[in-house]
């Protein structure tokens, strides 16, 4: 069953949904993580207190498709093109596993990671 979050970011409040993924649920077992960010291109991800191999890792996402990268235990947040992007592919510094998608506009991050490098998630 998918699982509400909400992404915080410089004081706006980013609606999010994880997916039923094994690597999506203990994620919203470990919630709320509060910790700073850093960005790769148009991608934002941050170390979180979760541990998993790979589970149907992807090499391109879509915009706006949230990530768990296993070599750095990060959450990964995918609103454009990162600098390993083609024209049409958002990719990845190498495969994540899926864990959810924002809702609304991704590129709403374009502005927010400019005011602040500090992210809270936690569900509603």
């Amino acid at each position: 069953m998918p699982v509400d979050i909400v992404i915080s970011v410089a004081g706006e409040a980013v609606f999010a949904e994880l997916n039923d993924s094994e690597t999506a649920l203990e994620i919203a077992r470990k919630l709320p993580i509060e910790t700073d960010f850093n960005t790769w291109g148009d991608e934002i991800y941050f170390s979180i207190p979760v541990k998993v191999g790979s589970e149907n890792g992807k090499e391109i996402v879509q915009m706006g498709e949230l990530g768990y990268w296993p070599p750095g235990n990060a959450f990964c947040i995918f609103y454009g093109a990162t600098p390993g992007s083609t024209e049409d592919k958002i990719r990845p510094a190498s495969p994540v596993n899926p864990i959810g998608f924002v809702k609304g506009d991704p590129k709403i991050f374009k502005t927010l990671v400019r005011k602040s490098n500090s992210i809270k998630l936690q569900q509603p």
